[in-house]
């Protein structure tokens, strides 16, 4: 008797032991069952498709290079008046995109985070038109983030009843294959197409780069990857140990990329620098012949990971977590020039159309102040800090330089307008939300954005956004009110009856989510993740 009670406790203590072990590392599971089907390989080198050594004759089509940065914010970049630390941090080449082009300055995103914003740069339509409302990710994710600890009375909500048999897996969380992306339209039109770094559209074989329209992709499958690895003699690490986010990106994310579909393998380096020296190799075999590049990079997304080099030459930022974080901005804009130095060196440069924008505005969760300034708002507001977005185009051979326009537009119209310049068709069986703004202004009355019951419309000056939690419509005129700091719907309750009218009509054009948004989490306006938390403080939720 007494040895059955010894193995008793023993099986007990073992199972114990277990739910602990389980507990304390259930949110490293998704890196650690990727680890086990798909281990990372060593680094490989790309081949890129060699096209002619020379170009064809006679007048062609522009090659076009979609580059996206990851979470920039507005005061990012030097040129909108600002930079990081206080102007610390200059962005020459990011600046000179504008400088030698024209500047929309008053672009928007498709939404305020990133994986619908790709969706309609993708496609040219409200990704709200073909379910994909908000971002992809996966269930365990969402858990994590509504274990949080949430911000003073606020916590996050995890809609587990929503987690139904017909939502797709993580992989089938993408655009559609039905939908036709620009990477098809050029194709079709003889282009040859190439995608480097971020996807997040889908990781099911359906839904990859090269499934949707391009002949070859290096890619960041996810919405994230580690920059270098953690221990690398030559990174500098923030972490940031208020953020939920941050803390699952460090336990499952790895240093990883693949190419045409291929096994993971270790990148060179830091991920950015990797990124655009392939892309300088896929210009220089593919300058003979008509290309289309979409340079995806991952910068300045979490987790915060700087070069020791880069890191080094900031020391005037007294700020661990700001000094890395400019380290990457001051990064990202090196490699663009490096990138558009290439063009030159390959004598393409005036035949090249060049689009620069960000996916969204910079995000609450870094800790860092005023990175939208002067927009209030942050990542996942539809205050302007959250939408607005640099959009540059540069085209020596078809755009004057030093051009500055005001006119509404933003990623809807990206889409189009590369068709334009390709000669691409665009498809006339579905409707297409996206202008060719080359050609002039869009025509549209209205921009409209929508995750869940957080949904909001400009139309004119004119800007109104209604919330659920909190139940509350905003009302906003940016012509004398740029910064958003008044709010007038108590004053004109006919203007939100209109504008409100405007939101659900358009609403009844748009589908189904393909899948729920499972977790919705309290971004404070005014302040990032790590200040305090004060009463009166303005807040919304936001779905996914």
């Amino acid at each position: 008797m007494k040895k059955r009670w010894i193995a008793l406790g023993a099986i007990a203590a073992l199972g114990v032991g277990g739910y602990f072990a389980f507990e304390a590392n259930k949110y490293r599971l998704p890196g650690i069952l990727q680890d086990w089907r798909d281990p990372v390989q060593p680094n490989q080198p790309v081949a890129w498709q060699q096209g002619p050594a020379t170009p064809p004759a006679g007048k062609r089509p522009p090659n076009i290079i979609l580059i996206v940065a990851d979470d920039l914010g507005y005061n990012d970049i030097s040129l909108n008046g600002g930079g990081v630390a206080g102007g610390i941090v200059k962005t020459p080449n990011i600046d000179a995109l504008a400088r030698e082009g024209v500047n929309f300055t008053t672009a928007y995103a498709a939404n305020a985070t990133c994986s619908p914003s790709r969706a309609a740069m993708m496609t040219g339509r409200y990704p709200t038109r073909f379910g994909f409302e908000f971002t992809a990710v996966p269930v365990q994710f969402a858990e994590n983030m509504a274990h949080g600890e949430g911000v003073g009375p606020l916590r996050a909500i995890f809609h587990g009843d929503r987690i139904t048999p017909d939502i797709p897996d993580y992989p089938d969380m993408g655009v559609p294959a039905s939908e036709v992306t620009i990477a098809e339209a050029v194709k079709a039109a003889g282009y040859h197409t190439l995608h480097i770094g971020k996807w997040h559209l889908g990781e099911a074989p359906a839904l990859r780069p090269e499934a949707q329209g391009f002949d070859e992709s290096l890619a960041v499958l996810a919405g994230g990857a580690m920059f270098m690895r953690e221990d690398d003699l030559g990174v500098v690490n923030a972490k940031l140990p208020w953020d939920p986010i941050d803390r699952f990106l460090w336990a499952n994310l790895r240093h990883a990329v693949t190419f045409n579909s291929s096994k993971r393998f270790y990148p060179r380096g830091h991920m950015t620098d990797y990124f655009a020296e392939e892309a300088m190799k896929a210009i220089e075999a593919n300058r003979g012949r008509t290309f289309f590049l979409y340079l995806a990079f991952n910068a300045p997304h979490t987790p915060l990971q700087a070069t020791k080099a880069d890191y080094d030459r900031l020391s005037q930022i007294k700020d661990h977590k700001t000094r890395v974080y400019g380290a990457m901005i001051a990064q990202l804009d090196r490699r663009i020039g490096d990138v558009m130095a290439k063009l030159k060196e390959q004598g393409i440069d005036d035949n090249t159309l060049v689009i620069f924008t960000s996916d969204n505005g910079g995000a609450w969760y870094n800790g860092i102040e005023r990175l939208n300034a002067p927009f209030r708002g942050w990542k996942a507001t539809f205050f302007e800090g959250g939408i607005r977005t640099p959009l540059f185009m540069r085209w020596p051979g078809g755009i004057a330089p030093g051009t500055e326009r005001a006119d509404v537009t933003g990623h809807l119209d990206i889409f189009s307008t590369i068709a334009a310049a390709a000669g691409a068709a665009v498809p006339r069986d579905r409707t297409i939300d996206s202008e060719n703004i080359l050609a002039g202004p869009a025509s549209r009355a209205a921009m409209f954005w929508r995750s869940g019951d957080y949904r909001a419309v400009r139309a004119g000056d004119w800007k109104l956004q209604v919330t659920k939690r909190p139940e509350k419509a905003r009302l906003y005129n940016l012509a004398t009110d740029p910064t958003e700091q008044k709010d007038l719907a108590a004053s004109d309750p006919q203007r939100v009856a209109a504008l409100r009218a405007l939101i659900e009509a358009q609403n009844k054009g748009m589908a189904k989510p393909i899948w729920p948004g499972l977790i919705e989490g309290p971004v404070r306006i005014d302040v990032p993740l790590n200040a305090p938390w004060q009463n009166g403080q303005d807040y919304i939720y936001w779905a996914n």
